[in-house]
This record gives structure tokens, sequence and C-alpha cells, in this order.
């Protein structure tokens, strides 16, 4: 099975503290402004039942996930999120903007959890079966990142990771960029935000032409 390039979904990636919620704002509105619909979503969530799965998932206070039990959480997650918010959405000819898709499970089960990578991509053409028509990697040097999030307040699960996890999760990011030019694009997200959103709403143009 192979997965199914989908124009209109538009997917943001990065450590913690990349800004992904400030570009996704800006992303939103340029599309807006032009009559699309658009839908903001999020993973792990975008449903209630996803929702429940990310407090599962990212509250400190439960027992810490095996790296499978993790993993496969993340992927239950998602294979709700597809099938009730996104692909009705795009059926309907909606734009979907997410903040992470299955890249974060590349980057963080698998680059720095260790995860096998072929079973991460069995995943993701079994429970998936698509894939972003454009992905913004917004990337930052972890020490930057980190002390963004800090000023954010109670740090979740995986926000609380040692900071050699983080420098996993930038390396395998950065390995997926490389891997997959067609549809990743780099952006400096140690920059102003307003820098970073400029950037990425030219991203987001460019692939608004090559779209039509």
């Amino acid at each position: 099975m192979t997965l199914v390039r989908q124009p209109r979904l538009v997917t943001l990636e990065g450590g913690e503290g990349a800004g992904k919620s400030t570009v996704l704002a800006a992303l939103r509105d340029t599309l807006a402004s032009a009559g699309h619909e658009v839908v903001c979503t999020r993973e792990p969530g975008g449903t209630p039942l996803a929702e429940q799965i990310r407090d599962l998932l990212l509250d400190p206070r439960h027992e810490p996930p095996a790296q499978e039990t993790e993993l496969l959480l993340m992927f239950a997650a998602r294979a709700q999120h597809v099938r009730e918010t996104v692909l009705p959405a795009l059926a309907r000819g909606a734009w979907v903007l997410s903040d992470r898709f299955t890249d974060a499970s590349y980057a963080y089960q698998g680059g720095a959890r260790g995860g096998d990578v072929q079973f991460i991509a069995e995943l993701e053409r079994r429970v998936v079966g698509i894939e972003p028509g454009l992905t913004l990697l917004l990337d930052v040097p972890v020490q930057v990142g980190l002390s963004r999030m800090r000023g954010r307040g109670d740090a979740d699960r995986i926000e609380s990771e040692r900071e050699d996890f983080f420098e996993r999760v930038r390396t395998a990011y950065l390995g997926r960029a490389q891997a997959h030019p067609e549809r990743f694009r780099l952006i400096d997200a140690s920059q102003a935000l307003e820098v970073v959103a400029a950037t990425a709403v030219g991203h987001l143009q460019e692939h608004l032409e090559s779209a039509r």
C-alpha cells in the first residue's frame, strides 16, 4: 500500500518551542482570507477520543509507557484523527492545518526513542494511508527551543525529557526533510516569530500556486 499525497493537508513539525502555534495561526488567516475553509487540528489529538489518548500519553502522573506502548497509542490517536477529522475535511474541499502528523512519530518514537523505523513506516502505510502535500519544518537549536518552552508553564511528560532526547528529535527531523524534499520546507525558527510566520506563509503561497 502506497501513501496517498493530499495537497490540501499542510503539517507543521519541529521540536519544542519552535513557534508552531504562531505559524499555524498565520497560515490559517492566509487561507481564510483567500476564501478557503480551514480546519486547524493537532496531534496527538484532533477528536474527543484522540484527545483522551493524548492525555494518557502526556500526563506525567501516569506511569511511563513502554516504547512500544507510546508508539501504538500515537498511531491509535492518529488513526482516529485521520478518519474522523482529516479525511472528512479534505473530502469536502477544506484545507487542513495540523500541528504535527506522522513525521513526529519518526522523530520522537523513532529517532529519539530508538524505535524501529520500518515498523513505523508499516504503521503509516496501514493505519494512516495519507501524507501531507506540504510539511513545514520549524527548526530551532534545542537550547533555544527549550528556553522558550520553559516560559510557558508546566511541562508535559515528553516536554520534560532530557536535552539529548531533543537533540535526537532534531536530527531525525532534519533527516526526514533531507529524505523528502518534495514536500518538506525547512524554516529557521530561531528568527523572530513574525519572520518565521512570514516565511511559512510564503511557502504556503507557493504551494497554493502549485496545487491549483
